[in-house]
């Protein structure tokens, strides 16, 4: 069973009909205690950095995602689910993330956002699940690890960027496998396997 977490925002249908269509049990919740024996957990992106992290607090989920994450079960992060993983963003300077990795989520130097539409990502040596391929990506902000040897795969936008990451137990991505067609199918499955 996969929980995919409910904080108020995110499209967790999308990621629903995914894990629906590769035969994958499922449940979408916000409940602590489902949330703290989850055997698989994925935290869908979309939205506002601020009221993302508001929201984790509002339903008292901060610590006990933290201590999921921290317990090295398999956790999958997408999109805004990426960012917040990280310490701050510009998106919201006043606010701090997860602080589960040291790094900060930056905004795309260019009057062109957000990024809307196919993108490559070229994979690096730390990845368990991607090819070079394109992904659907809906962005103005990237996330910049400070540690380089946690980066799973760069795309390119007005500059290169961090689209993914790999540490032991956390995968995390900027792009939407969900609405990545057969990219992220092939994504999903090789994730599935893992658990």
């Amino acid at each position: 069973m996969i929980t995919i977490l409910d904080y108020g925002a995110g499209n967790v249908r999308s990621i629903g009909n995914m894990l629906k269509f590769l035969g994958c049990d499922y449940k979408i919740s916000d409940n602590i205690d489902e949330i703290k024996k989850a055997k698989a957990l994925i935290f869908p992106g979309q939205g506002h950095f601020e009221q993302a992290i508001k929201n984790l607090e509002n339903k008292n989920l901060i610590q006990p995602l933290k201590d999921y994450i921290n317990s090295g079960r398999h956790f999958l992060g997408i999109c805004l689910g990426f960012q917040v993983l990280f310490e701050k963003s510009e998106e919201a300077p006043q606010i701090e993330g997860l602080s589960i990795l040291k790094g900060e989520v930056k905004k795309f130097p260019t009057k062109k956002i957000p990024q809307v539409g196919w993108n490559k990502i070229e994979v690096t040596l730390n990845n368990s699940y991607l090819t070079n391929d394109y992904f659907y990506f809906v962005n103005s902000y990237y996330v910049k690890p400070y540690d380089c040897n946690i980066i799973s795969s760069n795309s390119y936008y007005y500059g290169d960027f961090c689209s993914s990451i790999e540490k032991d137990n956390i995968c995390a991505c900027q792009f939407h496998p969900e609405k990545s067609s057969e990219a992220g199918i092939k994504f999903f499955q090789k994730w599935i396997e893992k658990i």
